[in-house]
């Protein structure tokens, strides 16, 4: 697309501007536009994002989006810089909803074709999807890898289900790991084999957030207070839970020393398989090298 190529244009006519936006638009580009003259309203207008500035012409200002009270082109640089950083967080938290819900979905299907009780009480599902959330709750003011802000990003959807596809039942093929021991090894009572089934999925739907938020190695990327702290806090809220007068009102039973220690190893093993597929999962696209050609044709 030849609007591509030339890197600026001058002395342009409203025309022309409006011009140049659809031929952008036409290709898929998202276009924002800075304007605060007459000439500059049907721009503005016409663009995904208009934005002017604090004394424009009234025509402009009514044509725009959002208008900058601080006429500094460095406001419009940090504007871009937090969105992509917001937008990456949602996609954090899309990415553990959508795996995380899959993979309970199948887990508990798969449970109720061999088990002969429920593996979790309703009381207790709403109580692991509570200090779920809560455990995200830090997700927001997260900070991201400097790839991760460096270029615009889309909404992909077709990843995001590749993602929820192959880490929603590697999720469930360790609760079935969990399922299997429990009844066929630990011989466990339905009481403990429910608060061990809650331990084992609370523990890792929150730890994998570390993992997963980033595309780097975890301890190589940590993430900001905030969310350590949500996170954390839940995990030992959990932990806590079933040896509470609390957890026994919930229906919860402490399991054995036996069947915690395996707990652990099969979160262990979780969290180790998640780090080696994520790698494939995330989209690495190299940035190609900026082809500059020379202005000769532009519009004037």
């Amino acid at each position: 697309m030849q609007v591509r190529s030339v890197d600026a244009y001058g002395r342009l006519t409203p025309d022309q501007k409006a011009r140049l936006i659809r031929a952008l638009q036409a290709g898929g580009a998202v276009v924002g536009y800075l304007g605060d003259g007459i000439n500059d309203a049907p721009a503005l207008k016409l663009s995904d994002i208009g934005l002017s500035v604090e004394g424009a012409a009234s025509v402009a200002q009514a044509s725009a989006d959002m208008i900058m009270l601080d006429s500094d082109l460095s406001v419009v640089a940090d504007a871009v810089e937090e969105g992509r950083r917001t937008f990456a967080n949602i996609l954090k938290y899309v990415r553990m909803g959508a795996s995380s819900n899959f993979g309970n979905m199948l887990s508990m299907a798969a449970a109720s074709l061999f088990l002969p009780f429920l593996p979790m009480l309703p009381t207790q599902i709403l109580l692991n999807n509570l200090l779920y959330d809560v455990s995200e709750i830090g997700i927001p003011f997260d900070g991201d890898r400097p790839e991760a802000v460096a270029r615009p990003q889309v909404w992909n959807m077709r990843a995001l289900i590749r993602f929820a596809a192959v880490m929603g039942p590697l999720s469930s093929t360790f609760d079935m790991v969990t399922f299997a021991g429990l009844s066929l090894v630990f011989h466990v009572a339905p009481a403990e084999f429910r608060t061990a089934w809650f331990l084992e999925s609370m523990a890792t739907q929150i730890l994998v957030i570390f993992i997963i938020r980033t595309n780097g190695r975890p301890w190589a990327d940590l993430p900001r207070p905030a969310l350590a702290m949500s996170s954390i806090g839940a995990l030992l809220i959990l932990l806590v839970l079933p040896f509470t007068p609390v957890g026994a009102w919930l229906g919860f039973t402490a399991p054995p020393l036996p069947v915690n220690l395996a707990l652990g190893g099969v979160t262990l093993a979780y969290l180790v398989m998640a780090e080696l597929l994520k790698t494939m999962l995330f989209e690495r696209k190299p940035r190609r090298p900026r082809k500059r050609r020379s202005t000769r044709g532009m519009l004037t």
